[in-house]
């Protein structure tokens, strides 16, 4: 059997495992793949690499997949993400100074109270000509529309109130310390490194802000899909299976293992151990406390690209950007997500397989059991911290409806 081959590039971070571990536990090797993975340390040059040809698959944060294919800031080219890797897995870090003046304590803050104590400061900060700064990974990131979702929700205009800047994940920890930010959301293991450098407490995990919500994606050209759909479906199944061995408990030590090293993620071993384990040391010196979910990989069919998360950040993208609502960008946006590419992959393995390619994102506050074509799915709460539901055949009157 000929061998295919597969670049794919990464940033370093936790949730980059899925391709990692499939390369280096030989789960590519069983489906007849080679991945050569590619490190880089900004999305904007994951994304460049991914469009010119220079790899053939991304590691990548989901709204810019959905920025890239409408032609946001470039011209447009059209992506597909067969594959979710990963749901949560961010977080709020303050500085320590503004932690203590918002009485944070030694525990994640709470949604609406954190952002009532914020909601002074940043009035009182921005009174004075020096607005709270937050650093973001991208401008058509999760992290950016978790922390605009949360701050509005709670009274503060990201626009107007604060400055929201960009900051690549690897140096995100370096501008809370050199004062150059005041917050950051970021992906681990850059919040706990934040906190083991004495420089940021975690104020908020975003599993806070929305439960369940969508995080990093595999990405692809739409042309490599449709050249080799059949390679395509393998690598699914190879991060499938992955992502299986992934949340295994007797796994965690050698995932952390592989991760941590120098070609990888180039962190502390214990840092990337205690996300993978939902361990979070909230403050410098303290005990991780487990928050369960943090990181969020396979059960719940996590990995299934559901249209209706596209469809939510294509609302962000609405709401924030200058752009009008146009039905035919709503439907390109929602199709970006191939949740027929995930069923074809994974047909006749037992993997669970929803039915519905779309759902009410943040209806359920408790287990559900799924609609699927194969398997049994159970749905876990999906809510948002303000209690609203996205309805994606409704975009109009959900963003009416915001703040």
């Amino acid at each position: 059997m000929m061998t295919e081959s597969f670049r794919i590039g990464f940033l370093p971070l936790v949730d980059a495992a899925l391709p990692i571990l499939a390369h280096e536990m030989g789960f590519a090797g069983r489906e007849g793949l080679r991945i050569e993975l590619v490190r880089d340390m900004t999305w904007a040059t994951v994304r460049d690499r991914l469009l010119y040809g220079h790899t053939d698959a991304a590691h990548m944060i989901a709204p810019l997949a959905i920025a890239t294919t409408l032609g946001r800031d470039r011209p447009p080219v059209r992506l597909a993400v067969p594959f979710v890797l990963g749901l949560n897995g961010n977080a709020v870090t303050v500085s320590t100074r503004l932690a203590d003046e918002a009485g944070l304590g030694r525990q994640l803050g709470d949604p609406v109270q954190f952002g009532q104590a914020l909601r002074v400061i940043a009035a009182a900060r921005k009174a004075a000509g020096n607005p709270l700064r937050f650093g973001v990974v991208h401008r058509y990131s999760s992290h950016n529309y978790m922390l605009r979702y949360w701050l509005a929700g709670v009274g503060i205009h990201p626009d107007a109130d604060v400055t929201i800047v960009v900051t690549s994940p690897p140096f995100a920890a370096d501008a809370l310390a050199a004062g150059e930010v005041d917050g950051i959301c970021v992906g681990e293991p850059w919040n706990s490194i934040a906190v083991d450098r004495g420089v940021g407490q975690i104020a908020l995990a975003t599993a806070q802000i929305w439960r369940r919500g969508v995080e990093k994606v595999l990405a692809l050209r739409e042309s490599v899909v449709d050249e080799r759909r059949d390679a395509v479906e393998a690598l699914v199944r190879a991060l499938h299976a992955a992502a299986a061995q992934f949340v295994m408990p007797d796994a965690t030590v050698e995932s952390a293992d592989i991760l941590a090293r120098p070609e990888y993620l180039d962190a502390p071993r214990d840092a990337v151990l205690r996300a993978i384990t939902d361990r979070i040391r909230v403050v410098p010196g303290g005990e991780p406390i487990h928050y369960p979910d943090f990181m969020f990989q396979y059960r719940e069919a996590a990995n299934f690209p559901w249209r209706s998360q596209a469809a939510w950040l294509y609302s962000q993208m609405i709401r924030w950007d200058s752009n009008p609502f146009s039905e035919a960008d709503a439907a390109t946006a929602s199709a970006v997500f191939r949740p027929d590419i995930y069923r074809a992959a994974l047909a006749g393995t037992g993997a669970p397989l929803p039915s519905a390619s779309s759902k009410l994102e943040g209806g359920l506050d408790e287990p559900i059991g799924a609609g699927s074509v194969q398997g049994r799915l159970t749905l876990g709460s999906d809510l948002f911290f303000d209690g609203r539901a996205f309805d994606p055949d409704d975009i109009q009157s959900y963003l009416a409806g915001l703040k």
